[in-house]
């Protein structure tokens, strides 16, 4: 017989991401960030092959980031609009952690099974937060994806990918309920 946990359940019936340009500091402490990162790093890992890794980024880090933004948005042609809402994911955080997706060689694990994994550290440590009480939100952007800013911004390796950065900070408004997923459209019960 299962032994529930009400509790945990209706986090998760309940759980709100809370939008980054909404969080301010305070900011979890190391101490309190290393309790979110363990839980975090407590997920789905087929192989126990960790193909994933973490860079806390502080207030200066997030500068830094935040000056190269403009830049490169020239040198790609990005939209002005878009480079702005960019800008601002960095120049405005006061914390964010960059789960860096780090595949690792193997025969019997499957590079898409790496990702999955991935992915689901962001949930993990997403949830993590909103559990501690902190706001938090997971973004990744266009700058996300270039090379340059992920080589020479973070330091990721040629073979490395930014799966998401997770915004952790004291939430200043309460988000409204948004639409959720209708399940009379997204199930299919098979029984034979």
């Amino acid at each position: 017989m299962p032994v529930p946990n009400p509790a945990a359940l209706e986090f998760l019936l309940t759980r709100r991401s809370r939008p980054a340009k909404t969080l301010a500091a305070p900011v979890p402490d190391r101490q309190e960030l290393t309790t979110l990162l363990t839980a975090a790093a407590r997920t789905p890992d087929h192989g126990k092959l960790e193909p994933w890794r973490f860079i806390v980024l502080e207030k200066a880090a997030l500068t830094r980031l935040s000056e190269r933004i403009r830049p490169l948005a020239d040198k790609l042609g990005i939209d002005a609009d878009k480079v702005e809402k960019a800008y601002r994911q960095y120049a405005d955080a006061d914390l964010a952690v960059a789960v860096v997706f780090s595949p690792k060689d193997s025969e019997k694990v499957p590079h898409r099974e790496q990702l999955y994994s991935a992915g689901a550290v962001c949930l993990s440590l997403l949830n993590a937060a909103l559990a501690a009480g902190w706001g938090a939100n997971w973004l990744s952007g266009w700058a996300s994806h270039d090379r340059s800013f992920c080589e020479d911004g973070l330091g990721l390796a040629p073979h490395e990918s930014i799966a998401g950065f997770i915004h952790i900070g004291t939430e200043t408004v309460a988000p409204p309920e948004r639409p959720r997923p209708n399940l009379e459209q997204i199930v299919e019960w098979v029984s034979e």
